[in-house]
């Protein structure tokens, strides 16, 4: 696994300044004949060569940085009028744009680094909950078709064996072009990237356009940041434009999904997993354990696939079914994939996605750790565990800190509906008080009036209070941490993996080796 802060390609090629500032209209003082081998937007990941954007931000201008840039071996600087003014006395080179930094930020990385017309297949998913598991079904199946396939997720990004951590769940337009020229380096031909709302609205995306996007589902998350569900989903349909995209796929299960179908600025192809809906796809779920989900997907023209996800839940039969109409809009046909496969089965695994801690063949409780954090997706996975679980389920999780506060209430209404024991503990308090947190979460459990409900907010006790409580099996769920390995306290990132936590104390009661 790399340290750094982001992956480049390791033999760029130098694009000319003097051709930047005539393309973009920026006013520069680079001389004639330099150039950029790179971009970077962040001052400690500055390269031998970059091109460093001076960013004016909610506290700093990035062009305070610029001497740290320079230090680094920045050949220049791009900002804007305020930002050339803060480096005057810093012997570095600028380009000013009278446009926001941002607005063009993607453009200018794509011209660097090349990736203006990326060599292969590029698909974009965004939704409120399962992107990640989408992006991850979507490279199993390119590798299944004989494709050397990169993805870039909340988890990760990756490059082959190459990975490095991500900070966002969409990387700078920086980032993402340095990352794209390393994958055609490497002979990727075909990239899964997970797409925020926010990525699409502060141009992360811009410089890109995808074969094909796709919308999966939508409930109430980030309103702290859009204000209301309206310019939410507004977000996720400005993605559906020939600006960034060439087509779509869209689940139409529910209000939003049709809307998005019927308002998207490119073709969209329709899939439906409810009996009796108009779409192009149908997906019928065929068997359901604990341990995998089986379905049948018809489309047009006898296009047919009969496959199975080795994970639960209804949800995670729908990913792997969008996956699959992308890679078929994109021109890569399923008996391709199916040929790369063992009867259908999809060998996917997501870090911390419904990561099982326990053995499968286990005499005791089996423990899932999720990173679902979403009214949405502790509705989705109550209602597959309530479809499969033997035995009791036990729940437990806490919300964020300094995040929507308003999903709360349901957040602990839902949890408790769909389980039979509720322990609700902290997860990243930041800077509010935890147990105000949970007290909202709380509130909103008792008013369900259904599960026995806990609060214990140290998450260490609360996984050692759930094993306590289970027996054989009863299956406990663990959402919201998944496979983060710290928790954000009063300011700080303290160490904490709950997969780590959590197989700890398997080990302490004898149900782990």
């Amino acid at each position: 696994m790399s340290n750094a802060l982001s992956i480049r390609p390791h033999d760029p090629s130098p694009f000319p300044l003097e051709e930047l500032a005539r393309r973009f209209e920026l006013r520069s003082t680079a001389a004639p004949g330099a150039a950029a081998t790179g971009v970077s937007l962040n001052s400690r990941d500055v390269r031998e060569g970059d091109l460093y954007i001076g960013m004016p931000g909610a506290h700093r201008h990035g062009a305070e940085f610029a001497a740290a840039a320079a230090a680094a071996g920045a050949t220049a600087m791009l900002t804007d009028a305020a930002g050339a003014e803060l480096a005057a006395a810093v012997d570095l080179p600028v380009l000013v744009t009278d446009a926001h930094p941002r607005a063009i930020m993607g453009e200018v990385a794509a011209a660097v680094y090349g990736t203006e017309h990326f060599p292969g297949k590029l698909f974009g998913i965004t939704g409120t909950n399962g992107k990640t598991s989408v992006v991850y079904v979507l490279a199993e199946l390119m590798r299944a078709a004989g494709l050397v396939p990169g993805l870039s997720s909340t988890a990760e990004r990756r490059v082959g064996d190459e990975v490095v951590p991500a900070d966002l769940t969409s990387p700078e337009a920086s980032e993402l072009h340095g990352l794209l020229a390393r994958m055609a380096e490497r002979d990727v031909e075909a990239v899964a990237i997970e797409v925020s709302a926010q990525a699409v609205v502060r141009h992360r995306l811009d410089g890109v356009n995808f074969d094909v996007v796709a919308f999966n589902n939508f409930s109430q998350d980030h309103l702290d940041e859009f204000g209301d569900l309206e310019t939410y989903f507004a977000a996720k349909l400005a993605l559906f434009t020939p600006e960034h995209a060439k087509r779509g796929v869209v689940v139409v299960d529910t209000a939003y999904g049709k809307r998005l179908a019927h308002e998207s600025k490119i073709p969209v192809t329709r899939l439906a997993t409810e009996f009796g809906q108009s779409a192009d796809w149908h997906l019928a779920v065929t068997r359901q354990t604990l341990d995998a989900v089986s379905f049948v997907l018809q489309g047009p023209d006898g296009a047919h696939f009969r496959g199975s996800v080795p994970l639960f839940g209804r949800f995670m039969a729908e990913n792997a079914a969008l996956a699959l109409i992308m890679l078929h809009d994109a021109g890569i046909p399923l008996a391709q994939i199916e040929a790369g496969l063992t009867k259908g089965r999809i060998p996917v695994f997501i870090p911390g996605r419904l990561e099982e801690m326990t053995e499968p063949d286990t005499e005791g409780p089996r423990f899932f750790v999720d990173y679902g954090h979403t009214p949405g997706a502790f509705e989705a996975m109550l209602e597959a565990l309530g479809e499969v679980a033997p035995g009791k389920v036990i729940f437990m999780f806490g919300a964020d800190g300094d995040r929507d506060t308003t999903k709360r209430e349901d957040m602990g209404r839902i949890a408790a509906a769909g389980s039979d024991t509720l322990i609700v503990c902290d997860y990243h308090p930041r800077s509010e008080p935890p147990e105000a947190i949970r007290a909202q979460l709380l509130a909103g459990a008792h008013s369900a009036n259904h599960a026995t409900v806990i609060e214990e907010g140290d998450p260490r006790k609360a996984v050692r209070l759930a094993i306590s409580l289970a027996g054989p099996g009863d299956v406990i769920l663990y959402a919201g941490p998944g496979h983060e390995d710290y928790q954000e306290v009063a300011g700080q990132k303290l160490p904490y993996s709950a997969r780590d936590e959590v197989r700890a104390a398997l080990r302490e009661a004898g149900l782990l080796k």
